[in-house]
């Protein structure tokens, strides 16, 4: 029994020198160090010399202190990384809007509203202003967009005053030349930002300009209007903080996703936690189930109706682009 539980024992720390050795690793050649031979050279001296140093030397557990001491070194250094906001950023998340707020009227500045051409990569930035009163906020519409399958989305969250409508998208801010990478999201590799736009630029270019278009979703939420205004204002506050506090983006546990959630927690509202939110294209089905949408249709009718690509297209830049998209969606009392 006592051999059981050191072999045990002994596999355990091995499997976290393992783990902590691939991370250690990783977070180098993801770090903002100069140059990729660089980063590549200190990534590979870093594993190499681990396991060079558990093979070698006689004395397991001094060496197991050793290593201690510089992964601690190590992470001591990455957790000093600070995000910026300025680096030379591709043109679609170059600017960051911001908000002020006189009593009920809340006026945004730079809404993104891109005139794009043949494709998503065609295109004359243009950014607007608009005041908007609270008193008028009445809707609130989750927007699912599908590139990879059922599992994966990302989710924007459509804030309707009377008919019109602006969009918040949480999203990677990347710089010039730079491509998402799923990996390089757990890695301070890029910063946080919240791009608030206008729909037929947020949902238009994923319906129409896209190659390949992706699959927009927009699903009317029962939320009442006091909760609407709340969770705005959440939204609205987090836009000024990355003005002044700018933060990392995480592929877990800070994303277009799991940022959604944790604004509706910080208004008071209980969001029980399911793999269904990490696995960002269920979200709509969990919200559905929390009984935040139209519970008179089986949820694969109210996924079927929800589907607004056809609407995006034959709309374009429609000044009415909002309307005539939610055209025939269900609306819950």
């Amino acid at each position: 029994m006592r051999l059981l539980g050191r072999v045990l024992f002994v596999g355990a720390v091995s499997l976290s020198v393992l783990c902590m050795t691939a991370w250690g690793g990783l977070a180098i050649y993801y770090s903002d160090l100069p140059g990729e031979t660089l980063r590549t050279a200190l990534a590979v001296a870093f594993g190499l010399g681990a396991a060079a140093a558990f093979l070698i030397l006689p004395n397991r557990r001094r060496t197991l202190v050793g290593f201690l001491l510089a992964f601690g070194v190590l992470l001591a250094w990455w957790l000093s990384i600070a995000p910026r906001n300025d680096r030379d950023w591709q043109a679609d998340v170059a600017v960051l809007p911001s908000a002020t707020i006189e009593g009920h009227r809340v006026t945004i500045r730079n809404i993104r509203n891109f005139q794009y051409g043949a494709h998503d990569e065609d295109f004359a930035p243009r950014y607007y202003d608009k005041t908007f009163d609270l008193r008028a906020l009445d809707a609130l519409d989750l927007v699912a967009v599908y590139w990879m399958g059922d599992a994966i989305a990302h989710v924007m969250l459509s804030f309707g005053f009377g008919g019109e409508y602006v969009t918040f998208s949480i999203e990677t801010r990347k710089e010039r030349g730079e491509s998402y990478s799923s990996l390089a999201g757990f890695f301070k590799q890029y910063e946080l930002t919240y791009v608030v736009g206008d729909e037929r630029d947020l949902i238009g270019v994923r319906t129409t300009y896209r190659r390949p278009p992706e699959d927009v979703y927009v699903y009317r939420t029962r939320a009442q209007p006091e909760a609407i205004r709340g969770l705005f204002l959440e939204y609205v506050e987090a836009v000024n903080r990355l003005t002044r506090e700018p933060a990392w983006y995480n592929t877990l546990m800070t994303n277009c996703t799991t940022a959604a959630f944790r604004h509706v927690r910080l208004t008071g509202h209980a969001v029980p936690r399911s793999w269904k939110i990490l696995l960002s294209g269920y979200v709509p089905e969990y919200v559905y189930e929390r009984g935040a949408l139209d519970r008179t249709l089986p949820f694969p009718e109210l996924r079927k109706r929800s589907l607004v690509n056809e609407r995006a297209r034959a709309a374009g830049r429609a000044e009415d682009f909002s309307r005539r998209i939610r055209e025939g969606l269900p609306r819950p009392l």
